[in-house]
């Protein structure tokens, strides 16, 4: 078990400076398109889909880290004003469809990344495929946060405060 953890500390560490790279250099890109625009009137073609490939895999890699940190809207409040036994249900309800949609990404990734891979993107000349393997990857990571999701008590469980400062409030 503890390899597991030291394992998934690794894999957390590793997406979380993946991701503040990948944001860095979205923004440094961005900045020099903006420059060479206005200072040396001229766009270099590649900068534009750098920075929204960048911004694709920032998305879907974030999607993976929202299931992990439990910061995807929910309805936490609502859950938490249900009685314990139907939270339980919903609870197991969310993390099967957590599942359910990594599979799914997985799964039409793969076929749609390999659709893909014979033509290049125009302005860097990467195959398209380099794009479109966010979906699968999104959907490898966002499994494997799924399936920690099945040892972790309850997805709501943060709202019950929420719940009973609402439950007050309508008082």
């Amino acid at each position: 078990m503890a390899t597991i953890k030291k394992a998934k500390s690794i894999l957390d560490r590793s997406l979380d400076y993946l991701l503040g790279t990948m944001i860095v250099a979205m923004t440094l890109i961005i900045i020099y398109q903006i420059f060479t625009r206005n200072f040396l009137d001229f766009t270099p073609r590649w900068t534009e889909e750098l920075a929204l490939l960048l911004l694709i895999w920032i998305a879907f890699i974030g999607i993976a880290i929202g299931f992990r940190d439990n910061l995807h809207i929910g309805v936490g409040v609502f859950v938490g004003l249900m009685p314990k036994n139907i939270q339980k249900k919903i609870d197991l309800i969310t993390k099967v469809l957590v599942i359910a949609m990594s599979i799914i990404f997985i799964y039409y990734g793969f076929r749609f990344t390999f659709l893909m891979h014979g033509s290049l993107m125009a302005g860097t000349g990467l195959p398209q495929s380099f794009l479109y393997s966010a979906i699968p990857v999104s959907g490898i990571l966002t499994f494997i946060y799924g399936v920690e999701m099945f040892f972790k008590d309850a997805i709501h469980e943060d709202f019950d405060d929420d719940a009973k400062e609402a439950m007050e409030a309508a008082k």
